[in-house]
């Protein structure tokens, strides 16, 4: 390994972010996958925990959420399927329901041991993934956000464009320096390739959203990790 590469390798030793999103089915899974398969291509080991996740299906070994197993997919660290998601339910609703429904109570110590484990596993990147927009609720009185924030973790933002999406983004980046955390990027999904005057869009995101863009990914007919981790780069 040459001594640049080593370098690069030393930033990143230990490095975790939390990846949120404006609102549900914007790219979450999508950028982060293709985050960390960039990570692997560079040399750095990668790891990801989705702590909890909604939408899973039955297989024969148990309940299995597909973006769990898309992260799973671009770990270089061996871990089993349940310390990459650890809460999963059946019903595509919000977790804080899909738990009262299976008689659960989730609650933040226990999401935070979850991602600890894995976070002592040393991996040179290792992404959490949230679920939904930034305040999805756990229990009556503990949030998904804070998660991160109790962990102290930058978070990069992604933003589904689409009609509505610079308010979401900028509601939310503001929750996000609200909680007093670092918003250390932002990556642009366009969700809907119609969406109207895209370039302004895009140029009104960059202008008040207070991080670097780490990325614009187009639409893709085929959104596999690589394919997307061309269109971005990792957060400085």
């Amino acid at each position: 390994m040459s001594s640049s590469a080593a370098e690069g390798l030393a930033v990143f030793k230990g490095a975790a972010f939390f990846i949120a999103g404006t609102d549900t089915e914007i790219g979450k899974t999508t950028v982060a996958a293709a985050l960390l398969h960039r990570a692997r291509k560079a040399g750095y080991s990668t790891a990801a925990v989705k702590p909890v996740a909604s939408d899973c299906q039955m297989t024969a070994q148990g309940l299995r959420n597909a973006d769990a197993l898309a992260l799973l997919g671009e770990c270089s660290l061996a871990l089993d399927y349940a310390e990459v998601n650890p809460f999963a339910f059946a019903p595509a609703i919000a977790p804080h329901l899909a738990a009262a429904e299976r008689g659960m109570r989730l609650q933040l110590s226990d999401l935070l041991q979850a991602v600890q484990r894995v976070l002592v596993r040393g991996a040179d990147i290792t992404l959490v993934e949230g679920a939904g927009g930034w305040r999805v609720p756990l229990n009556d009185h503990e949030n998904l956000s804070d998660l991160p924030k109790t962990l102290q973790m930058p978070v990069i933002l992604v933003v589904g464009i689409r009609l509505g999406c610079i308010n979401h983004a900028l509601l939310t980046a503001e929750a996000i320096l609200a909680d007093g955390l670092v918003l250390a990027g932002w990556v642009a999904n366009v969700v809907d390739p119609h969406t109207a005057r895209l370039p302004e869009v895009l140029d009104s995101l960059s202008t008040r959203l207070a991080a670097p863009c780490l990325g614009v990914v187009p639409r893709l007919a085929q959104a596999d990790p690589q394919a997307v981790a061309q269109y971005l780069r990792l957060p400085e």
